[in-house]
């Protein structure tokens, strides 16, 4: 799969104008990076995603368009390696120096739980990549159409800092992080079954109604072991997200990215404007702290 994900990548961006545009700006993307306490965060300017960051996800907004996702309406250029009951698809408003969305074959809402053996198998088959899930309330811009999404491993500073960073060993193979600006619940475990069965506990802990607990997930295979990394959340936007006063609005809409330490910033003078103050309060309102 790597070598055929890899052709399929770079045909794409040879024959879809909007997606070689957009992965071309990302070498001319801007980086604040901030290190806040023994936390590395930065900040990008990455002004292709403002669609992305000012979707609206309420039900009347959604019920208002077409589904991206489905194949009816995707662009014709945009085309895509079928794998199970998903297809792999060239993002063409990336992040990751490769990024691909994993939708569904079939509408349905995003709901992990029942989907979650196969986001396994994923990172399994994409070593290079983390395979990661935004909650319907949590970062995903198409809450009623499931998928995964996948990016280059080693992008994200949430990634290189995970042997460094302080842990608590709260059963065995599940770790919550210490000191992160943010609540990481981490697995790690070569045992396909064992990792299911510790995410639907963590999944149950977090749960407090019968919708699924808000939170961004992300997973990757490494030395014959999964790893996967729970980060539950609060609340969607924060505050700076619908500001009025204009002095005070950051466009910061956190998903996967954000929660991992990539905050997009569509807007420059919000790019300029954004302090490790306001960062550390951003994560302070979107994480749910936790503490078992």
């Amino acid at each position: 799969m790597r070598s055929q994900l890899i052709r399929f990548f770079n045909s794409q961006l040879n024959n879809w104008e909007l997606a070689r545009n957009n992965f071309a700006l990302l070498s001319t993307v801007q980086v604040r990076e901030f290190k806040i306490g023994e936390v590395d965060v930065q900040v990008h300017f990455n002004p292709s995603r403002i669609k992305s960051s000012s979707a609206k996800i309420d039900a009347k907004s959604i019920s208002a368009r077409p589904c991206f996702l489905c194949e009816k309406n995707r662009p014709k250029e945009q085309l895509e390696i079928s794998w199970r009951d998903y297809v792999l698809l060239v993002n063409p408003y990336p992040i990751f120096p490769q990024h691909f969305t994993i939708p569904h074959k079939t509408h349905k809402i995003q709901e992990i739980l029942p989907h979650f053996s196969d986001m396994l198998d994923l990172a399994m088959l994409l070593p290079d990549f983390v395979v990661f899930y935004n909650g319907p309330k949590s970062g995903a811009s198409a809450p009623d159409h499931f998928h995964f999404q996948a990016g280059t491993k080693n992008f994200l500073p949430l990634i290189g800092q995970r042997s460094t960073v302080e842990k608590k060993e709260i059963r065995s193979s599940v770790f919550l992080w210490k000191n992160y600006l943010r609540s990481v619940v981490e697995v790690v475990n070569p045992c396909k079954n064992e990792v299911i069965d510790i995410f639907r506990e963590i999944y149950a802990k977090l749960q407090t109604d019968n919708a699924e607990p808000m939170m961004n997930v992300v997973a990757f295979y490494e030395n014959e072991c999964w790893h996967v990394l729970v980060l539950p959340r609060k609340t969607f936007r924060p505050w700076q997200y619908s500001a009025e006063d204009e002095s005070e609005k950051l466009l910061i809409s956190p998903g996967t990215a954000e929660m991992c330490g990539v905050l997009i910033a569509p807007v420059e003078e919000h790019f300029e404007r954004i302090s490790e103050k306001d960062i550390e309060d951003i994560f302070s309102q979107v994480s749910l702290e936790i503490s078992w």
